[in-house]
């Protein structure tokens, strides 16, 4: 019965102090991506990423803290990370972002995009030896050799994952597939070009591939929301 009643008290803080729900924590898998934000919200941004560009990077640096916050945790505007696959490496990391439940999908993503920095460079200084593991035809012992290079398994490791389940995601042939098809679908779809690339309600916004670019476009479509309740 106690229970009951503080169950009940914190019901009518939520009613009586204006608390909101922050949408930003909110993440679902869809069909190819990782949709973050309220599934019903009247703007639907779309992001097209490569884990190997540069660019995107930098959007994951400045952009995306910023439409989570601004934009997407009051419910005004969903983000959906999907994925303009470019090469092997690139592969390798969008299906070790995806590995593990929906909820782990924002903070992998965003973990593999900092450290870019670091495994990148490492990738483009590879010797022949490398890329030939790399071009192995057993397509799970190569994304281990890509894993195993560019310290990708340390980078899982700090976000809890054990070596034995990131090869289990390095062999999910099903992900392989599922991935390669959605980026070639959307990429033929959209005419993408080039990444990031960004859509506002499945419409491609052309010429757009910068946070202060895609900013322009949000605020024309939607009203800012600077303070949210906790």
């Amino acid at each position: 019965m106690k229970a009951m009643k503080i169950a009940l008290l914190a019901g009518a803080m939520v009613c009586t102090t204006g608390f909101s729900i922050n949408w930003a924590v909110t993440v679902a898998e869809t069909p190819g991506g990782h949709l973050i934000g309220n599934p019903e919200a009247e703007t639907k941004l779309s992001e097209y990423i490569s884990y190997t560009c540069g660019h995107c990077a930098t959007f994951a640096r400045e952009g995306e803290p910023v439409v989570k916050l601004v934009y997407v945790r009051s419910g005004q505007v969903s983000l959906e990370v999907r994925h303009l696959l470019r090469d092997p490496i690139d592969l390798t990391a969008a299906m070790l972002a995806h590995c593990g439940p929906a909820d782990k999908f924002a903070q992998n993503h965003s973990v593999f995009m900092l450290k870019q920095s670091e495994w990148l460079p490492v990738a483009a200084a590879s010797t022949p030896a490398q890329q030939q593991r790399w071009s192995n035809p057993d397509r799970a012992a190569a994304r281990r050799a890509i894993a195993s290079d560019l310290d990708f398994y340390e980078i899982m490791e700090t976000r809890g994952y054990e070596r034995v389940e990131v090869d289990r995601c390095l062999a999910d042939s099903a992900k392989e597939a599922e991935l390669l098809q959605y980026s070639r679908a959307d990429t033929a779809r959209l005419q993408l070009r080039g990444t990031p690339s960004f859509a506002i309600d499945d419409q491609l916004l052309g010429g757009v591939h910068s946070w202060q670019q895609l900013q322009g476009e949000l605020d024309a479509r939607t009203k800012p929301a600077t303070t949210q309740g906790n």
